[in-house]
């Protein structure tokens, strides 16, 4: 493994969709400048940022929504990548051929390559996130990306709750885990157990950080979308965590925002130093963790 990367800047891109891709992608165009200017490196946007959450029911014409990657989307942020200087992890409903489509997240390097896909592994199915009618499970594994400032990982959304899933994306030597998110509240159920939601969202993923001892960026989008009364609330809350689990930027719920933080990966040598967890790992105990639920 190489030594660790130098210290770089992470931007958050949190927003509101619209119904139009071609407006979402102008306005993450220049949301992604924006955090630029202000110094980001890597530069992050939300799950499916090109369209509002489309799974919140079952229509096959929204299939059209999708798009080859690489594809028109990825040459605009590529171009915009190579202008910039800067890394680009963003999330694409990916046609993949006739009947076969992903949730994809994509890496642009600060060249304006693209370095490659995640395609997310854990696909929901509850009441508003009807996605396995849309999303094939992905096939390509879980991935590290080697880009100009940093050893990115990508997982998306639901993967989060997976300790799993982070724990292999870090032991291929990530030193930034990107969670590119689209949750919120279904509004029905925001006064009564809103708060918890919420909570949980973001303690498992700083517990991530902590396990597995490197920076957390959860990006998620925020504002209504759906019917009046129901639908889904999007929390918004986008932040990051550094190996320590410490919150060290958080974005208001309720409001588009730009974060820009800085990461540097030698804190996770210093904090695994102190919390050996990879050390005392007992990989000759955990044969059980393949079998399904109840099995001997």
């Amino acid at each position: 493994m190489t030594s660790p990367s130098p210290p770089f800047r992470v931007g958050l891109v949190q927003t509101r969709a619209v119904a139009d891709p071609a407006d979402n992608l102008e306005k993450v165009v220049a949301q992604t400048r924006e955090a630029a200017a202000r110094g980001a490196q890597v530069v992050c946007h939300q799950e499916l940022f090109r369209s509002p959450y489309f799974c919140q029911r079952e229509d096959p014409a929204l299939f059209d929504l999708a798009e080859s990657v690489p594809g028109p989307t990825t040459e605009v942020l590529g171009r915009l990548a190579r202008e910039l200087g800067v890394v680009i992890v963003t999330s694409l409903f990916e046609r993949r051929g006739a009947g076969v489509y992903h949730n994809t997240a994509a890496v642009l390097d600060a060249d304006g390559e693209l370095r490659g896909l995640y395609r997310k592994m854990h696909i929901p199915d509850d009441p508003l996130y009807y996605e396995k009618y849309y999303f094939t499970p992905g096939d390509l594994g879980f991935r590290v990306f080697d880009t100009r400032f940093a050893r990115i990982g990508t997982l998306v959304c639901w993967d989060q709750w997976y300790p799993e899933a982070a724990r292999l994306t870090a032991m291929l030597g990530a030193e930034l885990l990107v969670y590119p998110t689209a949750i919120g509240w279904h509004p029905s159920e925001r006064e009564a157990y809103g708060t918890a939601q919420h909570d949980a969202w973001e303690t498992m993923q700083r517990a991530h950080a902590i396990a597995n001892g490197l920076h957390v960026v959860a990006v998620n989008r925020t504002g209504h979308e759906g019917d009046a009364g129901s639908g889904i609330q999007f929390w918004g809350a986008s932040f990051v965590a550094d190996p320590s689990g410490v919150v060290v930027a958080r974005a208001p719920h309720d409001e588009e925002a730009i974060l820009v933080v800085e990461c540097d990966p030698k804190k996770s040598e210093t904090v695994r130093r102190h919390w050996p967890f990879f050390r005392d790992r007992r990989i000759d105990a955990y044969e059980g963790i393949t079998k399904r639920w109840g099995e001997p």
